[in-house]
C-alpha cells in the first residue's frame, strides 16, 4: 500500500534561556539586563530562568511510515513529543535533522482556532482554508452546506469567529478539515473541548473519511477509549523517542506502564491554570496519608488536600471525580458539606473507598465552586489528571487473575470528607 507519510530520523532540538529580542531593542534590553545580573525579560520560559545554550531535545531521531488509509494513534506522557511531532508534520515548525515526505494534501487542528482568522465570519474562514488547501470557490461551495450542517452552526456562520466560544471554534474547525478536500488528517485533542455528543460523531467521521475515502488520520488523545475507538494501529512516545509502534491495546499497557505511578506529595501550584481559575483560591498539595493501597484490603485511601485562599469565603463546596488510568470515569462525588475556607492555607481530608477497584493508578480530578444564597455556581479552582492513587496488586491474590481495568465492573464505593 502506498504510504503517505514517511519519517527518517527526525529530530527536534530547542535552544532554551536566550531568546532574542526580535528587534535592536529587545537585544539591547537583554544585554543590560545580563550586565546587571537581573532577570532578562525577554528570556521567560516557565517561571525559572534557565542557562543561556542549554538545548533540550523534544524529538530525538524517530523513524516511521503511514500507509494511505491508516487511523495511527500518537499516545505517550506529558512532554512525550506528541504535539511537538504534530507540529513537524503540519509544517508549522522544521525539523533540525531528518526528512519528512508526504502523499497528499493535510488538514490540521492542533489547537483551538488554528487556521482561523478571528475578524472574518465563519463562512469567509471556510473559503480561506479551502482555498489554502488549493480548492476553487466552486468546489468549496459545493461542500460548504455539508460543512455547516455538520457542525451545527447554521446560525451562527456570518458572525464573526472572534465571537465564537471554544467548542463552537472546534465545531466548525473541524467540520472544515473533515469536509474540504485533503488526504491527510491531523488531529491534537482539540476534540475534549466540545461536548461528548460531538466528540463522538467527529471519532465517526475520521473513521467514515478514513474508511470509505482512504483518508489518511494522525490522532493524538489523553483518552484511550477513543484511541481504541478509532485508531487501528498506535504510536507511544516517551521522552521524545519512539517506544513502540504497533497494536493498540499492546501500545496502551505499555503507556500505562509509563504513567501509572503516583506521587504520595504533589505539589499543585505549578499547575496550569485556565480561564482565570486559582486566582482568589486554589489548590496548594495533595497527600496520600497512608500511601498506595494493596488490593483485598478494602482499606479507603486517605488523603490530605490543602488549599490557599487570597480571602475568606463562605459556601464553598469540593467534587471530586474518580477516574481509571485510561482516563474512563468511574464516580463523581459532589462533596454537599460546605466548607468555610479561611484567609490562608488549610487543610481538607477526604477519605476514598476501594472496594470494587481492580489494581492500577487511579487519577482524581478536583473542583472547587462557590454557592451563593441564589443558588448559583461559580467555578474557583479546577486541577485535572495531576493526582490520584494506585492499588497494588498482591501475589496470591485469586490466583492467576489477570486484571483489565476496561472490562473491570462498575466502581460502587464513596468519596467522603474524613
Amino acid at each position: 500500500m502506498q504510504e503517505a507519510i514517511k519519517i527518517e530520523h527526525i529530530s527536534k532540538e530547542y535552544k532554551l534561556g536566550q531568546i532574542g529580542g526580535g528587534t535592536l531593542t529587545g537585544d539591547l534590553q537583554s544585554a543590560w539586563a545580563k550586565l546587571r545580573k537581573k532577570e532578562d525579560p525577554n528570556s521567560k520560559i516557565g517561571s525559572v530562568q534557565v542557562h543561556s545554550g542549554e538545548k533540550f531535545l523534544a524529538l530525538d531521531d524517530l523513524n516511521f511510515s503511514v500507509k494511505k488509509g491508516e487511523r495511527v494513534g500518537i499516545i505517550g506522557h506529558n512532554g512525550a513529543g506528541k504535539s511537538t511531532l504534530l507540529k513537524l508534520l503540519s509544517r508549522v515548525t522544521a525539523p533540525t535533522s531528518g526528512e519528512i515526505s508526504f502523499s497528499g494534501r493535510i488538514a490540521s487542528m492542533l489547537e483551538v482556532g488554528t487556521g482561523f482568522h478571528p475578524e472574518l465570519t465563519g463562512r469567509e474562514n471556510v473559503f480561506m482554508n479551502g482555498a489554502i488547501l488549493g480548492m476553487n470557490k466552486r468546489e468549496i461551495q459545493d461542500k460548504f452546506d455539508a460543512i455547516v450542517k455538520f457542525a451545527e452552526m447554521e446560525k451562527f456562520i456570518d458572525t464573526p469567529v472572534k465571537r465564537y466560544s471554544s467548542g463552537m471554534y472546534v465545531k466548525l474547525a473541524f467540520s472544515v478539515a473533515a469536509h474540504l478536500d485533503s488526504e491527510i488528517m491531523i488531529m491534537d485533542e482539540v476534540l475534549a473541548v466540545g461536548d461528548m455528543k460531538f466528540q463522538q460523531k467527529c471519532l465517526g467521521k475520521m473513521s467514515e473519511v478514513s474508511k470509505n475515502q482512504g483518508r489518511t488520520v494522525l490522532y493524538v488523545s489523553h483518552n484511550m477509549n477513543t484511541i481504541r475507538q478509532l485508531c487501528d494501529r498506535c504510536i507511544v512516545l516517551n521522552h521524545g523517542k519512539l517506544q513502540f509502534d504497533g497494536e493498540v491495546e499492546e501500545a496502551i499497557d505499555i503507556y500505562m506502564d509509563n504513567v501509572k505511578s503516583y506521587n504520595v506529595f504533589t505539589d499543585l501550584r505549578q499547575i496550569k491554570r485556565n480561564d482565570n481559575l486559582g486566582e482568589l483560591i486554589q489548590f496548594d498539595s495533595f497527600e496520600l496519608l497512608n500511601g498506595n493501597i494493596n488490593i483485598g484490603t478494602d482499606e479507603a485511601v486517605k488523603a490530605r488536600l490543602v488549599v490557599d485562599a487570597k480571602e475568606s469565603i463562605d459556601n464553598v463546596h469540593l467534587r471530586i471525580n474518580l477516574k481509571s488510568q485510561d482516563g474512563t470515569p468511574l464516580a463523581m462525588y459532589y462533596l454537599y458539606d460546605k466548607i468555610t475556607v479561611h484567609e490562608g492555607k488549610q487543610s481538607i481530608d477526604i477519605s476514598i473507598e476501594t472496594n470494587g477497584l481492580a489494581p492500577g493508578a487511579y487519577s482524581l480530578d478536583l473542583v472547587l465552586n462557590e454557592t451563593n444564597e441564589f443558588g448559583t455556581e461559580r467555578l474557583l479552582d479546577v486541577v485535572r489528571k495531576s493526582v490520584g492513587f494506585n492499588i497494588n496488586a498482591v501475589l496470591g491474590f485469586n490466583g492467576n487473575m489477570e486484571w483489565l481495568p476496561q472490562y473491570w465492573g462498575h466502581y460502587s464505593g464513596k468519596i467522603d470528607l474524613i
